[in-house]
C-alpha cells in the first residue's frame, strides 16, 4: 500500500545557497535535496530531515568568533 503522508518540507522561504557549504542558508538542504524533494519517498525525506539539526548546528558554530 502507498504511504499517503503529506509531504512536509523544512523550507522557511529563505532560499539562499551558501557557496561554501553547498547548503541553503534557510533550510540547510542541498540543491539536489531541494530539487528532488517532491519525488523522495517519505523515508528518504525523513532521512534528510534527520540530518538538518546537525547541519544547522554546524552552520551556527561556524559563525562563532
Amino acid at each position: 500500500m502507498l504511504d499517503r503522508r503529506p509531504i512536509q518540507s523544512p523550507c522557511v522561504s529563505v532560499c539562499v545557497m551558501n557557496a561554501q557549504t553547498g547548503l541553503c542558508d534557510g533550510c540547510f538542504r542541498t540543491l539536489a535535496e531541494i530539487g528532488g524533494w517532491s519525488r523522495l519517498s517519505p523515508d528518504e525525506r525523513d532521512r534528510v530531515m534527520a540530518l538538518l539539526p546537525a547541519r544547522r548546528a554546524a552552520a551556527a558554530e561556524s559563525l562563532r568568533p
